[in-house]
């Protein structure tokens, strides 16, 4: 297959990092556009191809058009292009929000292109961390299905993987991406308060924990979430976790709520696996409901042993 000439709307992380990794590809990147000025110039120029702040001139000029910017934007963005009539027969049209479909993209199939969604399963703290990342990440596509062959080579020629879901499986997808993502930083987060408790500077908590998390990612990796469990609740240890409660009351009802809703939803993961009985789950779930500082978590979580 051919590989279509591409037009990026939206310069920051993710478009950037994908306006420079197709070119690198082979792709022939023909036009850039933000509003903000600079940021399409300065990528631009790496590019060696032109920048607009008027997006519909950029897209104009492309058979595969992504549309990078926040996923608030999309929709606008989308609707000010057909508007001024920046879509055309044949081209294919992309945004990379994991949370949106490909309806997001309006006015895109009333000007007879196609739409999808390509999202990277994936997170972008920077440019050059996006570039590192985007090979060998998973992508979702969604989208209408004569632009999945497109969609395809793109992950292709990124040397990721790709995988299809519909429409309304999307917020669930993106929810799912959240926790894997945004709450294991929220966890380490909270992890590393904790330890400063006890007088380690966030550094030194970070450098003292993350040994302890590479290992259980590689184990997960190695054996799959269930069987990589370990710890209290996969050993039914109900007086060491009885002994945590006083501790994280005193720190905060926040924090000791979050660690009880884990730990109920843990049990089941100890149940799956097998490392308890039904009568251990039913102790467990009796010192994790337990009420914290007056509020009674078993109305915020049913677990079933």
């Amino acid at each position: 297959m051919n590989k279509p000439s591409v037009a990026v709307v939206g310069c920051g992380k993710v478009g950037s990092a994908l306006a420079l990794l197709l070119r690198d590809r082979g792709y022939p990147v023909v036009a850039v556009a933000s509003k903000r000025a600079e940021s399409a110039q300065k990528l631009a120029r790496s590019l060696d191809c032109s920048a607009y702040d008027r997006p519909w001139e950029a897209t104009l000029k492309a058979d595969l058009v992504f549309i990078t910017t926040p996923d608030r934007e999309i929709a606008p963005v989308s609707e000010l292009i057909a508007r001024e009539g920046g879509f055309r027969s044949g081209q294919v049209v992309a945004h990379t929000s994991g949370a949106h479909a490909s309806s997001e993209l309006h006015g895109v199939r009333e000007a007879g292109a196609l739409a999808v969604s390509i999202h990277p399963l994936q997170s972008f703290a920077d440019v050059a961390g996006a570039m590192e990342n985007l090979s060998g990440s998973y992508f979702a596509l969604e989208g209408d299905e004569a632009a999945i062959p497109v969609a395809r080579q793109v992950v292709d020629d990124l040397k990721g993987h790709a995988f299809i879901i519909k429409a309304e499986d999307k917020p669930l997808y993106h929810a799912a991406a959240c926790i894997a993502s945004n709450y294991l930083v929220s966890l380490m987060h909270l992890a590393t308060n904790l330890y400063g408790r006890f007088g380690l500077s966030q550094k030194e908590a970070f450098e003292a924990l993350y040994p302890l998390v590479r290992g259980t990612i590689n184990n997960i990796r190695r054996v799959g979430p269930v069987e990589a469990l370990t710890g209290p609740v996969a050993r039914g240890d109900v007086p060491t976790i009885a002994g945590h409660m006083p501790a994280l009351d005193r720190v905060g009802n926040r924090e000791s709520r979050l660690y009880r809703l884990l730990g109920l939803y843990t049990i089941q993961v100890a149940r799956e696996k097998g490392s308890i009985d039904a009568g251990q789950a039913r102790q467990l779930e009796e010192v994790f409901m337990a009420s914290a500082n007056g509020e009674d978590v078993s109305k915020s979580k049913e677990v079933s042993s």
